[in-house]
């Protein structure tokens, strides 16, 4: 079962078992209905819970779930990303791909050139840019349509189609 994280715990809050987490998903409302969630540990290793409760609060959301009802319990979920199953991920349009589709896929140039690895989906406001870790190197090309002519998710592969100059520094 491959899992996506939708949220990751930052810090308790308040007495009762209270977490706060910072949103991983452009879908906050996917928390509307949920109640069985996975947590994935920084040390790899995972554990089911139930949500109890969820509200957002600026910009955050605090998650409540069963059975956690101390802050040394809420303690232990520190650094837990809250993943659902890929399966249930929020379907998207033609054209449009969750962040981690995206990484871990080949970028390579139209005349065949391998720049890299995408490393993530860099978010500065404007258009979205790939950083691509290559030889040594390090590329941020923006993800647009114009430059990034063919992605295929199945395949992990990104055909880029730089302008004169991108990858020059």
């Amino acid at each position: 079962m491959d899992l996506v994280a939708i949220a990751r715990i930052v810090r308790t809050r308040g007495i009762r078992g209270e977490t706060v987490a910072e949103l991983l998903t452009d879908f906050p409302e996917r928390f509307d209905g949920l109640r069985d969630i996975s947590a994935k540990f920084p040390d790899g290793r995972g554990e089911e819970l139930s949500l109890e409760q969820h509200w957002f609060q600026n910009g955050r959301i605090v998650l409540k779930f069963t059975g956690i009802d101390t802050v040394e319990d809420a303690e232990k979920l520190r650094g837990a990303e809250i993943c659902i199953d890929e399966a249930d991920a929020v379907e998207l349009d033609e054209g449009e791909f969750f962040d981690w589709q995206l990484e871990g896929c080949a970028a390579v140039t139209i005349d065949g050139t391998e720049l890299g690895k995408v490393k993530e989906l860099l978010r500065t406001g404007g258009t979205e840019l790939l950083v691509i870790k290559g030889d040594g190197r390090e590329y941020l090309i923006p993800f647009a349509e114009s430059i990034c002519t063919e992605v295929d998710i199945d395949g992990k592969k990104i055909t880029v189609d730089p302008p004169e100059g991108l990858l020059e520094f």
